[in-house]
């Protein structure tokens, strides 16, 4: 009876202990390269530093965003710096070759997500919702929407294994009031990487020290050396948590949210899996007290 108590008990710790060890697997996708990098880096920094597997995917490949350049110009431009911010990210990054501001939810783009999604085996993805001011942004959120059930479903993509699970989709944080305004479910403090996370976000030169500051007549004030470039980045970035967002990290952090600068959130969306809390603080560990 000892022995089989024991044996009992080094099963369920090896089991235990394998749950733990587990790798989660994240996608998140953008419209644009840079987008991702935006809506999720510091979450990404931060589960790709405790060993876990996350990827970014722009739908199209920004060849559009410049004043200068254009066509697949730009769109080498745009995969280079995109590789580069993967690197600095800790993440594997993917631009697919659609036309910047073109974006269209066909069924064509849908089999790309469900493609991308079943192939990263993913836990968790992560999309804009689909209201905002960019058509790119708003058919991203409409494509992986329309991919949230599809990705379990063998007689769509078959040349792709369909997912044993549906996995949770999750909507990145934005400003948006209508139809509805976006209500966080999670929120992570990404103080501790918060310069990682701008630093990486450098690396899309074309977009974030050019274009970006073109489109708002501000170019002749960008800084010409990397340290005034980042300071620059690093002010663009740091605005207050909302008080929706302080409150809903207080739900996972305790009272410490309060004196976080830096929080991400995320909301869950209908169509995916609807996780309990214990399964968010599994997929999310950095959220565990």
């Amino acid at each position: 009876m000892k022995k089989i108590i024991l044996l009992c008990y080094l099963l369920l710790n090896w089991t235990v202990l394998f749950s733990q060890n587990e790798k989660i697997n994240v996608i998140v996708f953008g419209a644009h390269p840079d987008d991702c990098d935006i809506d999720t880096g510091g979450t990404a920094i931060l589960l790709a530093k405790m060993g876990h597997n996350v990827k970014f995917v722009s739908l199209t490949n920004g060849d559009a965003g410049h004043y200068a350049m254009g066509g697949g110009e730009l769109a080498k431009v745009r995969i280079a710096e995109a590789k580069e911010a993967g690197k600095r990210f800790g993440v594997a990054y993917t631009v697919l070759d659609n036309h910047d501001g073109e974006l269209m939810p066909t069924l064509e783009n849908r089999l790309k997500v469900i493609r991308e999604i079943r192939k990263w085996n993913a836990d968790v993805v992560i999309a804009p919702r689909p209201n905002d001011y960019h058509p790119d942004h708003r058919y991203t959120g409409v494509l992986v929407q329309d991919a949230a059930y599809m990705v379990i479903v063998p007689n769509v993509a078959p040349e792709v294994p369909p997912l044993q699970k549906n996995p949770v989709f999750l909507y990145s944080e934005d400003s948006f009031q209508k139809p509805s305004p976006f209500e966080p479910d999670i929120a992570v403090i990404i103080d501790t990487v918060f310069d990682q996370k701008v630093y990486a976000m450098s690396a899309h030169k074309s977009q974030f020290f050019e274009w970006l500051p073109w489109t708002a007549g501000n170019l002749d004030k960008v800084p010409k050396d990397d340290q005034g470039r980042l300071e620059m980045l690093a002010n663009w970035r740091s605005k207050p948590p909302k008080e929706d967002l302080l409150k809903c990290a207080e739900k996972w952090y305790g009272i410490k949210a309060y004196s976080a600068k830096h929080i991400e959130g995320f909301e869950i969306c209908e169509y995916g899996k609807q996780p309990s809390d214990e399964e968010i603080r599994t997929l999310f560990p950095m959220l565990q007290k």
